[in-house]
């Protein structure tokens, strides 16, 4: 598929992938701050960050804590993670596709299909791997 020429209005590969990153490198700056606090003072400790450096009473062993499962947020989370996932691998897969041709991708998969066939002859299914 040709490159897209600049002004007919689609977005190259790398312009997708960043959309796509700018707001994961710039959500952690607003979800650590709370609703009242400003953004601009960054030299000063959190308040989560600053319990955490507080010294805590040594737990006593007992029965641990039962399990809170959320099936509904696994379900939203493994979602919505297998999305980002997708379409990181389709970004990606289409730039390295505009640099390799399909003969060097066949070449070197069947390089690793042998690879890993060999390996099979020496690394028994009871090693632990």
């Amino acid at each position: 598929m040709a490159a897209a020429a600049p002004g007919n209005g689609r977005a190259s590969a790398p312009q997708l992938l960043l959309l796509f990153l700018i707001p994961l490198l710039w959500a952690p700056a607003a979800v650590r701050a709370g609703p009242d606090e400003d953004l601009s003072h960054r030299n000063k400790v959190s308040p989560a960050l600053a319990q955490q450096l507080q010294p805590q009473p040594v737990a006593v062993q007992g029965p641990e804590p039962a399990r809170v499962e959320d099936p509904y947020g696994v379900a939203v989370g493994g979602t919505v993670g297998h999305c980002l996932c997708t379409g990181l691998a389709v970004i990606g897969g289409r730039m390295i596709a505009q640099k390799i041709s399909v003969r060097t991708v066949t070449i070197i998969g069947g390089i690793v299909f042998l690879a890993f066939a060999f390996s099979a002859l020496f690394i028994s299914p009871d090693s632990g791997f």
